[in-house]
Parts: structure tokens; sequence; C-alpha cells
């Protein structure tokens, strides 16, 4: 049947396409009001380009392809963000903030998650050259802001801060540091508690508490309270704060949650709503991508997946 396309591919018909591009429209103005400029990245990329800075964390979800110009290998983009931040490190090459957005459709050689496009549109907003939290704070009222114009309901914000499981695991070792991330990623207590079996009192209590850390704002005081002292977690959780009072929507904290631990290097933003299965909007702060590209530019930012919030509008 030549007309079948493949698995979680699909065409979108106009009643969809039309609710998409009125959301395209209106986020991208409220971008353009907030003094965003907007870029148009390649679908397409050397592997090289494409993956630096970003550790593994998108290797695996990657369509590769043979150039049979130059026969290097290239990537179909499976994220728009690495492509802007070397944009702004080596094209714009600019001094100061620099407010970039985008909107395109990405590739995944599996879904996200089940029954997930594998051709997600991303339309998102990223600030460069700003290291302080307010930069993150108008990333994150700016999120809000956008899931505000679309109308959906129930919009809440999860919010953690990879941070505070490095203060904590950074002394025990590469080796050991990895094996405790897949596990808190996993929420895998049992595996927790095996791998920390040999770590020092303080140390391992601190790293089983992690999975209980999540809900509202009483988890910044049990964390305060609980977690070893260090200067770097007592910055992660002033940060928290802050952007708990400035959001403009419902926020809850999960201070094990690690997504992109390998790529993000501070505040970790979801976005959530009612209609939609996982995270609508995902985002934070990504310091090293710019010093991977060769230029070391503080960065944040986020990604709204617009199919699924066109989907969700009341």
């Amino acid at each position: 049947m030549r007309w079948l396309l493949p698995e979680y591919i699909e065409d979108i018909l106009p009643a969809e396409a039309a609710r998409i591009e009125q959301l395209r429209r209106k986020i991208l103005d409220l971008f353009f009001k907030h003094d965003y400029e907007l870029v148009m990245p390649p679908l397409l990329e050397y592997m090289d380009s494409l993956l630096t800075g970003t550790g593994h964390d998108l290797e695996l979800r990657t369509f590769k392809v043979v150039d049979q110009l130059s026969g290097r290998m290239m990537g179909l983009r499976a994220d728009i963000t690495p492509q802007v931040a070397r944009i702004d490190a080596h094209l714009l090459n600019r001094k100061g903030v620099t407010r970039l957005c985008y909107c395109g459709s990405v590739l995944h050689t599996r879904p996200a998650s089940p029954g997930a496009t594998r051709e997600p549109i991303q339309i998102g907003a990223e600030l460069y050259g700003d290291a302080g939290v307010g930069a993150d704070l108008e990333i994150l009222r700016l999120l809000c802001d956008a899931l505000r114009i679309a109308k959906v309901r129930d919009a809440r914000i999860a919010i953690g801060h990879v941070a505070i499981f490095r203060s904590i695991a950074r002394q025990l070792g590469p080796q050991l540091e990895a094996g405790l991330f897949e596990a808190l990623q996993k929420k895998d207590v049992p595996a927790l508690r095996e791998l920390t079996k040999k770590c020092a009192g303080k140390t391992r209590d601190a790293l089983l508490l992690l999975p209980e850390l999540y809900g509202g704002s009483e988890v910044l005081g049990v964390a305060q309270k609980k977690l070893p002292k260090s200067p770097e977690l007592t910055r992660s959780l002033a940060t928290l704060r802050k952007l708990a009072k400035a959001s403009r929507l419902p926020v809850s904290f999960d201070l094990a949650e690690l997504r992109g631990y390998h790529y993000h290097s501070g505040v970790v933003l979801d976005a959530y709503c009612d209609g939609v299965t996982g995270a609508v909007a995902r985002g934070g702060r990504y310091d090293e991508v710019g010093k991977a590209f060769g230029r070391a530019r503080p960065a944040t930012g986020f990604s709204i997946y617009l199919r699924s919030l066109a989907g969700a509008v009341r």
C-alpha cells in the first residue's frame, strides 16, 4: 500500500493544521514583543556539529544519513536548541545578551513517549550571555505567558536543579556518579540503596532522600535542612525559591529530576497541562553547550511541543 506512512509519522490535516498555525503566530508574536529574533536552522547537519555539547542525550534519538557529496555522516535534527546555540556562538558572535527564537519540525528515531509522533514541531526561545537568575526568571515568565496564550487547561510547571545532585555526587567519582544518575532517573530506590552502601553516612542519606524531594515549596525547606551544606546547594535552593515566587502558573519541585543531566547545567523546567501525556514543554539552563562550540556563553531557554499544545487547546 503505497500511501501508508512510517509508524508514528502522520499527515497533519486542515483542522489540526489551522490550530497549529494559529498558535505558532500567537507565540512567535509574544517572542517578538520581548525582543527575541527569529532564526531558521537547517533540518540536516553534520553529526559532529549537531551533537556537540549534548553528551549522549540526543545521539540515540537522531536519524543518521551519509552525505553523498562529502561522504561525511549527517543527522536529521532531534532538537533545535543545540543548533541555535551554534548560531549564537559562531554566526552571530555578539557580545552581551542575545535573544533568539525558532519554530520547526524535528525527527526522532523512536517516539519520545507511548503513541507520540516521531516528527514533533518545536517552538522555543533561548537567551544567551546572561548567567544571572534574572535570565532564568525571564525564560520562566515567557514560558508561562506562552501557555496562557494557548488557553490550555490546568497548565503547571515542574522545576528541578541538576546542581543539587552534582553537589552531592561529584566527590564519588565518575563511575559511581553515572550509576547513581541512572538509578535516580528510573526512581529505582533499591538500586540506589545498593550503589550507596559504601558511601559515607551523610552522603548516603542525602542520595536516598533525593527521590522523596518532590512536591510543593515545603520540599525546599526539607532540602535546606537535611542535605549536606554547600555553597552550590544554597545557591540552587535560592534560585528555585525565586523561580517559584515569579511563576505565573502553579509550581512543583522535583530535586531528583535529572533529565538532560549531561546537557543542562542548572535549572530544569518541565511544563504540563491537561490533555497531553508527558511534558508539553521543556527547558532550563545549559551553559556548557556554547563552550563545546568553542565560545563559552551562559544560556537558558525552553522548547514547546507545538503539535501537542495545539491538541490540548480548549
